[in-house]
């Protein structure tokens, strides 16, 4: 089950696992301080905002999570690399990110990408990845499955807001990095003209279960189409802002 609850300074979408000790939760764009077009909980340092006004916005993040928890801000670039909460320092490039020790969060940015959470069924592993078109081809779930010190069905995998299946419109090269290796996502992609539109949450839906992750929940947003709620660069081009999602163990 996904809920919208208020923080004591922003909206949020609370992720439930259903096991004790494991909180998640990704921000919407509401509740922040940056102006148009970031407006207004822009929490990206990349995209052209105003430098103080991220650092307020982040600042308001860590006051949603416990005392004495802590996280890190990772530089994304779409690719397969994995470390651990304690090996990442700030800017260190990776797409996802683990622990196995408490009040440690686990946090990737996005907008439009699609954001997964990990939890062991026993409370003791989170992760955190970040998968776009080109992670889920490249890899990005299997490598932060093989990461963990867990086997992949003691995992469950929550799927945090993307761009939905009816509007993110992709070219034949997108679909052809799946159904070449993979034939059966085609049901993934539906034609619209001489393009193809994809469908994040089945791409990542399949290589889950074939690593042996089978209790997945989530993938019920949009991106792009819910605009009150949150950033899309798609939708809004470079200077689109970026959402948090973040899980930790108590």
């Amino acid at each position: 089950m996904n809920r919208l609850s208020s923080g004591p300074f922003m909206q949020l979408i609370q992720a439930d696992f259903a096991i004790a000790g494991i909180k998640a939760f990704v921000t919407t764009r509401q509740e922040g301080v940056s102006s148009a077009p970031f407006d207004s909980m822009n929490l990206g340092v990349h995209v052209g905002d105003e430098l103080a006004a991220v650092q307020t916005n982040r600042a308001r993040l860590q006051t949603a999570l416990p005392s004495g928890c802590s996280l890190k801000w990772l530089t994304q670039v779409h690719g397969t690399e994995v470390v651990s909460w304690g090996e990442a320092d700030l800017g260190t490039q990776a797409d996802s990110i683990w622990t196995n020790q408490a009040d440690q969060a686990c946090m990737v940015l996005t907008a439009d990408c699609l954001p997964v959470l990990f939890a062991s069924r026993d409370a003791q592993v989170v992760a955190a990845a970040h998968a776009g078109w080109r992670g889920l081809a490249s890899g990005i779930l299997e490598s932060t499955v093989h990461a963990l010190p867990v086997s992949a069905d003691q995992l469950v995998a929550w799927l945090g807001p993307a761009i939905g299946p009816t509007v993110y419109e992709v070219g034949a090269e997108v679909r052809a990095a799946f159904v070449d290796v993979e034939p059966e996502n085609q049901s993934a992609f539906s034609r619209r003209g001489s393009r193809w539109l994809a469908d994040l949450y089945q791409l990542a839906r399949v290589r889950l279960e074939r690593l042996g992750v089978h209790q997945i929940t989530g993938g019920h947003f949009c991106t792009f189409t819910q605009q009150a709620l949150f950033f899309s660069h798609r939708r809004d081009g470079a200077r689109s802002g970026r959402m948090a999602s973040l899980i930790w163990r108590e």
